[in-house]
């Protein structure tokens, strides 16, 4: 049988294990799972005969390289910090590798490694990155094939909560790492084009630099800027495009609200809180405001950021329990963003039968024969409860489809590489949609630059 070896077993590949699992006997696979924690994989795999779970310490060399020497290629569902060491193994032993993760300057260096041994190294072949990637690449491969200058681009992606389990004022909860939601958009300005001219949002005004989009059927959406829209644009081959922005999604009016936190501080991972195990949560608040012997913490907070009773935003805060003197913070030394990440987890985790939402949006704008046209392509997916979420699906089908056509023979490009070409995006996205995930494509009235960037 063909072995595959799946190291790590996050909450990204449910979806995974299962459509491995189902092609196992007409596709003669042996999936091997390797983790530290092996209890919940036994449950998503059960008794199948085509399966089995090993411990496995990523640090542990022999158990590493044994469990790589024995596959016919590595699926690294570990943390992108981690990849690295599976990655140099793979070419030790000749094992192509796949992974949803941004390609990292480290494995970028294998590249000739890779490339000498005939190996594949897939990566960011998830959902963003990943379908934006293949989604976007194949309508701006299109545009060009027939005769089109692309001038514009925008892509946005967002991991949200289905309408029927929104259930906070916030509209939102956590379908992905939580930690990447709490520091998201820090480390240096976000950098985007429009117009020919470069453009840049800092940290503390991202939140506040907004723009709206609608969808079909799901509503009003905003949209704050990645922190390097450029990283794609050679290629993306749109070295002369005049305008290319991308961003994260979100329900309108978080962003606002967020900005509350940005204000304060909340979000800062660079120092640790003294005494932080023994804070409460109103502590951990009023450890960011002035000292007053007669005001109330909640006088303080809307006095210095100059919030109303009645507005909403407050409303927001209040929900979250942060004003709470009898919760205990418990995390020793911790970073004022491990302390909000806390609390935020306490309202914002899944429920067992809350289910997700994955929104993508692109706006192409190109000319051809001397007009201008505009082409917007949206893709929404709904999870099907806490495990079988869209975000797992996204992700994790996307990563078992390439496994199967590398070792099929079917995408053998060699390198350390992305989905970006007509071999990789085309059969995948066609097999996508027979799950449900695909875009609605819509020609518009060229509508050229919004309002946000100008």
């Amino acid at each position: 049988m063909r072995k595959i070896l799946v190291i790590g077993s996050g909450k990204s590949t449910s979806y995974l294990l299962k459509y491995l699992l189902d092609k196992s006997v007409s596709e003669n696979l042996f999936i091997t799972i390797g983790d530290l924690n092996i209890d919940a994989v036994k449950k998503l795999i059960g008794n199948h005969q085509n399966a089995e779970t090993i411990l496995l310490d990523i640090f542990n060399e022999t158990l590493r390289k044994n469990a790589i020497k024995n596959a016919d290629i590595v699926i690294s569902m570990l943390p992108a910090s981690l990849h690295i060491e599976v990655a140099k193994d793979c070419v030790l032993f000749g094992k192509n590798m796949v992974t949803a993760s941004y390609i990292s300057p480290e494995i970028q260096v294998l590249d000739a490694d890779v490339k000498a041994k005939g190996l594949v190294f897939m990566n960011e072949i998830g959902v963003d990155p990943g379908i934006d990637h293949m989604s976007a690449m194949q309508v701006l491969d299109r545009i060009r094939d027939e005769g089109g200058n692309v001038v514009l681009f925008e892509s946005f992606t967002g991991g949200l909560i289905s309408p029927e389990s929104d259930n906070n004022l916030w509209n939102y909860k956590f379908t992905w790492n939580p930690r990447n939601v709490v520091i998201a958009g820090q480390g240096g300005a976000a950098k985007f084009l429009q117009e020919g001219t470069y453009k840049y949002i800092p940290y503390h005004r991202l939140f506040r630099r907004t723009e709206f989009l609608d969808i079909d059927n799901f509503g009003h959406f905003e949209v704050y800027a990645n922190r390097d829209s450029l990283k794609y644009q050679s290629v993306y081959g749109l070295d002369r495009v005049k305008t290319l922005f991308r961003g994260t999604i979100r329900r309108v009016g978080f962003c606002r609200a967020w900005n509350i936190f940005v204000t304060l501080g909340m979000t800062d991972d660079s120092y640790t809180l003294d005494d932080s195990e023994n804070m409460s949560y109103r502590d951990f608040v009023n450890a960011f405001l002035p000292y007053s012997p007669s005001d109330s913490v909640e006088l303080k907070l809307r006095h210095q950021l100059k919030i109303d009773q009645d507005d909403i935003v407050w409303e927001k805060l209040v929900e979250l329990d942060i004003f709470n003197a009898k919760k205990p913070i418990g995390l020793k030394r911790a970073t004022p963003a491990q302390i909000l990440q806390k609390i935020l987890m306490d309202s914002w985790t899944l429920g067992q039968n809350d289910k997700d939402m994955i929104v993508m949006y692109h706006k192409f704008g190109y000319e051809k024969d001397g007009k201008t046209y505009q082409i917007d392509a949206n893709m929404v997916v709904l999870g099907d409860d806490q495990t079988y979420t869209a975000m797992a699906k996204t992700v994790g089908l996307p990563v078992a489809m390439a496994t199967l056509a590398i070792l099929n023979g079917k995408i053998i490009t060699p390198g350390v590489q992305m989905p970006i070409t007509k071999e990789v995006y085309n059969p995948i996205l066609k097999e996508l949609e027979t799950f449900g995930i695909q875009f609605k494509e819509k020609h518009v009235s060229y509508l050229g630059y919004n309002s946000l960037n100008s």
